[in-house]
């Protein structure tokens, strides 16, 4: 069955090759960059939003730049019976118009709890193995001005403020690939009327209306006819609060041993309390390995109660201790992975993953513990050695037949065989364009690789 024919008939016996698009469906795609790119991957399901951007890429490359190629991917979740057919029909259509098509499988067990999130993240898991495989860093996704309504209002609903600027333009995932959405400002009955004249149909996903899932019921609660909620605020907001934060981490906070980072006392007296309580979720949320930034209102609570005076905390499970020579964080012992073999890949304890040149039946991962030898470990010598060894005791280490490797045991065998890599948490999977400022400044503060520029011209931010 072909698009043209399928659930969404249009009057033309076929579709037009080379049928105009209006200039307001292209403008946002001029933005892209494709300075040194010889390729884009362009995420198509079938329904109206993946198909209009499939052809929009198209028009837009092939005026703009005839020698990038174009490859389409459809990801078939195997999760309904139709799904198999919906990919042959996108394969028809990318054959008619002369676009590489491909159909990338969810293969495995499928989790019976959250299987949309699963199947989200699973998604752009392929999504971004098709793009390292054709040598580029950009995925186009069909996200509409109607998804970022969506989007606004059900996490207006869970009250999470930075959230309320929406999906970014542009979102780098796994820290090596961008996931562009160039129809963020287009709604998708505009979308609808251009394929219609064009003569090109698509299909409706069933899940798109099945209201035991979030974001078809929040669909069915709104009136697309209604005025899109305001989002460039809340945009800019969320960009200028990241930058201040930036500044503060940047100049203010240094890590003075492994895993324990100071805050130095012009880091509490600075005026910008906000941007002060934004650092300081983001740095907690490093340091202590969890997925999503703390509760605003009690970090807020925090960051004043270490304004003025002495305290100590835990949060996000880090410990956080204002001493004389500023405040210091750390990740807490309780909670630690137990000992475990070594793994290639394996994130260890939302902090680091494991990189593991070869495999070793006596080599495991583990705690440092209070065993520390804190005199082979880099730190500045004027910290107190109670907060090195604390921190110490919660950073991962190699062990050798349970035995820690160390100035003692055969430490240049554990380095031949293994290292850790910093994580950039909370970004690791994925960082919005909005937060680049703050996330290139936690970088350096961890000795992370910097995140790349946005894939726009003129670095266009969110």
């Amino acid at each position: 069955m072909r698009l043209a024919d399928a659930q969404h008939p249009v009057t033309n016996a076929g579709s037009r090759l080379d049928f105009p698009a209006p200039e307001e469906l292209l403008h946002f795609f001029r933005s892209i960059d494709l300075t040194g790119r010889s390729a884009l991957v362009a995420a198509v399901s079938g329904g109206s939003d993946s198909v209009a951007l499939l052809m929009l890429a198209r028009a837009w490359l092939k005026t703009a730049a005839p020698e990038v190629r174009l490859i389409a991917v459809t990801v078939d979740h195997g999760l309904r019976p139709g799904s198999a057919h919906e990919a042959q029909t996108v394969r028809e259509l990318c054959a008619r118009h002369g676009i590489v098509h491909q159909v990338q499988h969810w293969h495995g067990d499928k989790p019976s709890t959250g299987i949309a999130a699963a199947a989200r993240d699973a998604r752009y898991g392929l999504l971004a193995q098709s793009a390292r495989t054709a040598g580029t860093d950009i995925v186009l996704a069909g996200h509409t001005l109607d998804d970022q309504v969506e989007t606004i209002s059900m996490r207006g609903t869970r009250g999470d403020g930075r959230g309320l600027a929406g999906m970014a333009s542009a979102t780098l995932y796994d820290q090596t690939v961008w996931i562009v959405r160039p129809l963020l400002q287009v709604r998708r009955t505009a979308l609808r009327s251009w394929l219609t004249e064009a003569g090109i149909g698509w299909v409706d996903d069933p899940t798109n209306s099945d209201v035991r899932y979030e974001r078809p019921r929040m669909r069915l609660a709104l009136n697309e006819s209604a005025a899109p909620i305001p989002v460039e605020a809340a945009q800019r907001a969320r960009i200028s609060l990241g930058k201040r934060a930036a500044w503060l981490i940047s100049h203010h906070a240094q890590q003075v041993a492994p895993g324990l980072i100071c805050l130095e006392p012009d880091f509490l007296s600075h005026s910008d309390a906000d941007a002060g309580t934004y650092a300081l979720r983001i740095m907690l949320a490093a340091v202590g390995g969890v997925e999503h930034l703390p509760e605003e209102a009690r970090s807020g609570a925090l960051h004043h109660k270490l304004r003025t005076g002495a305290a100590r905390a835990t949060l996000s499970r880090c410990v956080v201790e204002r001493r004389r020579g500023g405040v210091f964080l750390r990740r807490e012992l309780r909670g630690l992975p137990a000992a475990a073999p070594v793994v290639h890949g394996a994130v260890w304890d939302g902090r680091f993953i494991v990189d593991a040149n070869h495999a070793s039946t006596d080599l495991r991962v583990a705690p440092m513990g209070e065993g520390a030898p804190i005199a082979h470990q880099r730190h500045d010598c004027s910290i107190a050695q109670s907060l090195v060894r604390a921190s110490l005791a919660a950073q991962p280490a190699f062990f050798i037949n349970d035995i820690l490797a160390g100035p003692t045991v055969d430490a240049g065998k554990a380095r031949a065989l293994a290292r850790f890599s910093p994580m950039l948490t909370p970004w690791a999977r994925f960082l919005p364009a909005f937060d680049l400022a703050p996330a290139r400044s936690l970088a350096r503060l961890l000795g992370h690789p910097v995140p790349p520029s946005s894939p726009f011209t003129g670095h266009i931010e969110g």
